[in-house]
């Protein structure tokens, strides 16, 4: 007789990260791979126009659903370990009711008020994108905003039973979906069609909204046939009366949180959209269409690669919540000192060198994706440092709110974007005249901000929770160590092998021989110097095996 399959498992933190962080990587990396045609049809302009248009979804996605899942998750995983399992299934329907809400408060204000943000963004440049243009693709993305909160409502829920697989596989669909609408649609708009480029873009960004549909309706599907595994029961105990208002204030108290981290986090990207054009032609005398390609190049096309390393840091984030959630609830100050440090070491281990070989072979990775640029590896080279200090930031910052010091979130967030403001435009300024890029003040701006923010959280993890960070700074200097190698070895290869060539294909056999030889030395090294060890542990294999 045939063993029936064991369909959805629960994962501890390690392997839960792991998924997760799968899932999301898997998904980025589509979200990178689609950038080739994509780009060759749209071009720098185009992807101005497509950076504006994610630049303001982002930042109105952080207002209508960004900490609701992750507050959903922290909420679902307190009242599972505490046996309120009726309190659980309210705390669900309670968090739909007001994503749909938020979701559509905030569509309404985008459809409404779309010209007036596009001339916000815009201001008096011309010779670029215009504001019909850009209201016409925020109208577009606005859709979206109506499917994604509830979307992540979702996640979360499955995610606070810590069944990581689902929500894993519902962002690669997701992808797929949109990846699938943004090329094809733009290619048959513009080659097939002849239709504008506003046009194409228009339809590029519609395939967020798509993609989000398709991951629902695989997320609601997945819900129904497994109705048992979220109603079993782990322990008996009498469930105190709680109402749906003490339910709903937890679920606000826990989210906002969360929100502001988004919303911050969405700042940076608007302040460098009203500031970076004008700031370039104004103060370093660039032209209105490369200073908006450069703009393009952060917003848009190098952002994709900083997309990988967040991707690293969101799936550890994801796990983390529900499993330190738990060690919360029971009190447990070891296993809480033992996670985030752990936590913290693991994304170090994969973004740090991540972050140094993107920079090192920034030249053959733009060639490969956009093809021979003057700006393009410049700003990549650099920008990459910016997405690896996002993730640090954004994964201490979420420790500090699970265990909920929000003082300390609203303050780390403010000081940071309160620095990008102030530093941005004087940035551009002083490199401009030191003789260096004038865009790198912006990125380096982004990255003080983001570094302030996140010694605010590690000094006050250290006072008021008494977090031993002994264990991390072991591991983080073992990390840089092999990164280090790493970058030493890439010098000596390219005695052999050129770093780039001016021939595309070849830049693809470049990066490929350069990664190989990257990953073999660095976890050679990591191996030797027991860095593995001291972080996954020695069973690490064995727990996979397990489950």
């Amino acid at each position: 007789m045939k063993k029936k399959k064991a369909g959805m498992r629960k994962s501890n933190f390690v392997v839960g990260a792991f998924i997760a962080t799968l899932g999301i990587v898997l998904t980025k990396a589509l979200g990178i791979i689609y950038v080739i045609p994509f780009y060759a049809i749209i071009g720098d302009e185009g992807g101005a126009l497509y950076g504006y248009a994610y630049t303001i979804y982002t930042l109105f996605m952080s207002l209508s659903s960004a900490g609701i899942p992750l507050a959903i998750s922290k909420i679902v995983s307190e009242y599972q370990t505490l046996g309120y399992y009726n309190a659980k299934r309210r705390a669900f329907f309670i968090g739909k009711r007001i994503a749909l809400l938020l979701g559509f408060i905030c569509f309404l204000f985008l459809l409404l008020f779309a010209p007036w943000i596009a001339e916000a963004v815009l201001g008096d440049l011309t010779g670029g994108n215009t504001i019909e243009d850009v209201t016409f693709v925020i109208r577009i993305i606005g859709t979206a905003i109506l499917v994604v909160p509830v979307l992540s409502i979702y996640r979360g829920y499955f995610e606070g039973h810590r069944f990581m697989e689902p929500p894993s596989f519902s962002q690669v669909l997701e992808q797929l979906v949109r990846v699938f609408v943004i090329v094809f649609g733009s290619f048959m708009a513009i080659r097939v069609f002849h239709l504008s480029l506003t046009s194409a873009v228009g339809i590029a960004v519609f395939g967020a909204t798509a993609g989000a549909i398709a991951a629902y309706l695989y997320l609601v599907f997945k819900k129904r046939k497994n109705k048992a595994k979220f109603n079993e029961k782990i322990r008996s105990v009498n469930e105190p009366i709680i109402t749906n208002k003490q339910i709903f204030r937890k679920l606000i108290i826990y989210a906002f949180p969360f929100i502001m981290i988004d919303v911050f986090k969405s700042l940076y990207n608007y302040i460098d959209m009203v500031t970076v054009v004008q700031g370039l032609v104004d103060y370093a005398g660039f032209s209105v269409v490369d200073a908006e390609s450069i703009m393009s190049m952060l917003s848009t096309w190098g952002a994709k690669f900083n997309m990988i390393i967040l991707a690293i840091s969101t799936g550890i984030i994801v796990s983390l919540i529900p499993n330190l959630t738990q060690s919360v609830v029971r009190k447990d100050q070891d296993d809480i000192n033992h996670k985030i440090n752990q936590a913290l070491s693991i994304l170090l281990f994969f973004t740090l060198p991540m972050t140094f070989a993107i920079s090192f072979l920034a030249k053959p990775i733009w060639t490969v994706f956009y093809g021979v640029s003057e700006y393009g590896p410049s700003v990549l080279s650099f920008y990459i440092f910016v997405g690896f200090m996002i993730g640090l930031f954004t994964s201490t910052i979420s420790i500090v709110q699970v265990l909920k010091d929000y003082k300390t979130v609203i303050f780390s967030l403010f000081i940071g974007v309160v620095l990008k403001f102030l530093l941005n435009n004087n940035l551009i300024t002083a490199f401009y005249q030191m003789g260096l890029p004038a865009y790198y003040g912006a990125i380096t701006a982004s990255f003080i901000g983001y570094f302030v923010s996140f010694v605010i959280c590690i000094i006050q993890l250290k006072r008021k929770y008494k977090i031993n960070y002994e264990n991390f700074i072991k591991n983080f200097i073992d990390t840089i160590c092999g990164s280090i190698l790493m970058i030493g070895v890439f010098l000596l290869l390219q005695f052999i092998i050129p770093i780039s060539s001016s021939v595309r294909l070849m830049n693809v056999l470049i990066l490929v021989i350069y990664v190989v030889v990257g990953i073999v030395v660095y976890f050679i090294y990591a191996h030797y110097s027991k860095l593995t060890e001291h972080i996954f542990g020695k069973n690490i294999f064995k727990i996979f095996r397990k489950k």
